[in-house]
């Protein structure tokens, strides 16, 4: 684990589903680490981890555990996030948050390497990552925006039960089996655990993701909205979404229209470009029934892509599916890679 040269790193929010996917991801890729700060809330400290044969005891995150850090990736929550992200700068530490916490603030870069990295260069100590479902999704359009030009993009998610938390999991395998054994149970978690009503996940399919908005979107949509002309500097963009939840474990699945600035531009095209695109993987053989799915991209990086086709009527409008790992690139996978960037570009301080 310990690595000469390598950099003082803090999990925060470690005993969570993303902040041990931060783990293993920081483990997969060889970061280079020196020393590795586990923190969570005081409920879930002094529990121990086993990473790499070494066992870490989980420490209560206050403002003094970031004295000597030098990049603290943090899912724990937006509360936690705006009490101690500033804590975690003012001892020096970078911070990579993966709440929507600081993500529309005026001088925070919102950040998907493969989309925005040099963004990077403007942070003042808080990096945003953005929401799941963007990610994956602007992953897919930005090659398709710097060659062909984008004007309109209208979005229809289908989001796993993991985006809800372990609860959320939880109750899907517990109604899941009571309704085959014909038993009795009472909704608590989803759609939105502190509102009022909750309705069954299991064989159900919830068009609510987060909380309404005096306009009738949800919040989660428009994350969505505001933070797809964020990332691609495109204030003017037309963006629209519907977020839905659907019984599946993991994975996020996009439907996703879009409308581009060039005339008589053919879905071939698009494929070829997406080919090569980076973080994308073209499935689409419709003759051989090739297509992403979220079963097939569990635990990886990757954003699938396929079911291209030119819209019948509008010549410059396409439709793709658009699947990707909502845990990993929609976040854990993203903030490390942002960990990367800045290394990359000489934005972490030398040891």
């Amino acid at each position: 684990m310990k690595q000469q040269n390598g950099y003082n790193v803090a999990v925060v929010g470690a005993t969570g589903a993303v902040g041990q996917q931060m783990i293993e991801t920081l483990m997969k890729r060889n970061f280079p680490i020196e020393k590795l700060t586990l923190l969570s809330s005081a409920r879930s400290a002094g529990t121990t981890k086993v990473i790499n044969g070494i066992e870490y005891t989980v420490e209560e995150a206050t403002p003094e555990s970031f004295k000597g850090v030098d990049i603290a990736l943090f899912s724990a929550g937006g509360n936690v996030s705006k009490e101690l992200a500033p804590e975690a700068v003012k001892h020096g530490a970078i911070v990579v948050d993966n709440t929507s916490a600081f993500r529309m603030g005026e001088n925070i870069p919102l950040v998907v390497p493969e989309v925005n990295e040099s963004d990077l260069h403007h942070h003042s100590g808080i990096i945003a990552n953005p929401n799941c479902s963007t990610i994956q999704m602007v992953v897919a359009l930005e090659p398709i925006r710097q060659k062909f030009g984008l004007k309109k993009v209208i979005v229809s998610t289908y989001q796993a039960v993991s985006g809800a938390g372990a609860v959320a999991i939880e109750e899907l395998k517990e109604q899941t089996k009571a309704i085959i054994n014909q038993e009795q149970f009472e909704a608590k978690v989803l759609p939105v655990k502190g509102d009022e009503k909750h309705y069954q996940i299991a064989f159900n399919a919830i068009p609510q993701i987060d909380k309404f908005q005096e306009n009738g979107f949800t919040y989660e949509e428009m994350k969505m909205i505001n933070e797809t002309k964020k990332i691609m500097h495109m204030p003017a963009l037309q963006v629209s979404a519907t977020c839905v939840r659907l019984p599946v474990e993991t994975g996020h699945s996009e439907s996703v229209y879009f409308e581009v600035e060039k005339e008589g531009i053919t879905a071939e095209e698009i494929k070829d470009l997406l080919k090569n695109a980076p973080g994308v993987v073209l499935q689409d053989d419709p003759a051989n029934q090739l297509y992403p799915m979220p079963a097939h991209c569990v635990g990886l990086n990757d954003v699938f892509v396929g079911r291209i086709r030119k819209d019948l009527d509008e010549d410059k409008g396409f439709h793709m599916w658009v699947v990707s790992d909502n845990l990993l690139k929609g976040a854990a996978w993203n903030s490390v890679q942002i960990a990367e960037s800045l290394m990359k570009l000489g934005l972490l301080k030398e040891k």
